[in-house]
């Protein structure tokens, strides 16, 4: 069986001429899916002919909502479950300007950043284009309203899973399809050099996100085994690399650990690193873990690096942290909800 949900309209068009169909067929099928229609019979204006040869050869996937938080500030976290029984997590922000989602592109992540609750016990598979998509669309449906502005940022590393990555941003993307502007999209790395270098030659406008948390190898590298094979300096050759081909300026995540990389020192490192570039510095309290080794730098540390950074012109925010209070980031909630499982 074809999960017609992971297919790009191309592919699609191609699927109904294997059908024996009319290609105009395939704008009918993917409006209707991205309505969402989650049964071939759904769809009236198809004949009952092909409704039925498309239900004997595909179906439509989706994801179920496993579990369910509510933050004090509005933000919600989901636990979605997909079709063979894998779960992710995604969040749901709410924003003056719209309504931002994060989600997984991956079930578990094969990394190994030490603050990260995501990889404690590695990955366990890819998650598809349709299942990315799928939760985008079950929120939507959960909360009523259209999601504006998508992050890949959940558990999983997304250029780790490239081409399905590649694929649901396509779809996200067309005009059949949810329609969401790559302007209002953002990729999340740890660094993949090979794999950003590729990315910049797609011609996706969206917005590239590194996760670089140091200045120098022997800092990175303690925190990121990715660092071991793509140094910092390859890092940030590579996004000016991407700044050059799309003109999108990257932005840089910088997650502070109490005692590790908050230092003044590392702030005036960092800001040579980075001076004269047209890059945007977003400074993160780590989040603590279960089994985790770090702690998050305080107020005052995170307001004396980011001092130390504005004096060197180096564009820099502090990010507000929201969903706190239900653990938003990704990864504990999978791991708990897996660890309840064997329990039982």
């Amino acid at each position: 069986m074809t999960d017609i949900k992971n297919m790009t309209m191309d592919e699609l068009k191609n699927y109904m001429k294997e059908l024996g169909e009319s290609p105009f067929r395939a704008k009918q099928i993917f409006e209707w899916i991205y309505r969402g229609a989650g049964q071939f019979e759904e769809m009236t204006n198809l004949s009952k002919a092909l409704r039925e040869k498309l239900a004997e050869r595909a179906y439509i996937s989706g994801a179920e909502i496993e579990q369910k938080w509510v933050s004090r500030d509005s933000t919600v976290k989901y636990l979605m479950r997909f079709a063979d029984g894998e779960l992710a997590e995604c969040v749901v922000m709410f924003y003056s300007y719209g309504v931002s989602m994060c989600i997984s592109t991956q079930v578990g992540c094969n990394m190994g950043c030490r603050f990260c609750a995501s990889t404690q016990g590695g990955k366990v598979r890819d998650l598809t284009a349709a299942e990315m998509i799928s939760q985008i669309m079950t929120a939507e449906k959960d909360i009523g309203q259209r999601i504006s502005h998508i992050v890949l940022m959940g558990m999983g590393e997304p250029l780790d899973n490239y081409e399905e990555v590649i694929k649901f941003l396509r779809i996200v993307n067309h005009e059949s399809g949810l329609h969401i502007s790559y302007r209002h999209i953002t990729l999340s790395t740890c660094g993949l050099v090979p794999k950003i270098n590729a990315l910049a030659e797609e011609g996706i406008p969206l917005t590239l996100s590194i996760s670089l948390h140091a200045p120098n190898d022997e800092i990175r590298s303690k925190l990121m085994p990715v660092n071991r094979k793509y140094g910092v300096k390859e890092v940030i050759a590579a996004s000016d690399r991407y700044f050059e081909r799309t003109s999108r300026r990257v932005s840089f995540e910088y997650a502070m650990a109490a005692g590790i990389n908050d230092s003044v020192a590392c702030a005036r490192e960092l800001a040579a690193l980075l001076a004269g570039k047209p890059v945007h510095v977003n400074l993160i309290p780590v989040n603590p873990i279960e089994q985790g080794e770090f702690q998050k730098s305080n107020g005052k540390t995170l307001e004396i690096f980011a001092e130390e950074l504005k004096n060197r012109e180096i564009n820099v925010t502090i990010r507000k942290r929201t969903g706190g209070d239900i653990d938003a980031s990704c990864g504990q909630l999978r791991k708990r909800r897996r660890e309840t499982e064997r329990a039982e």
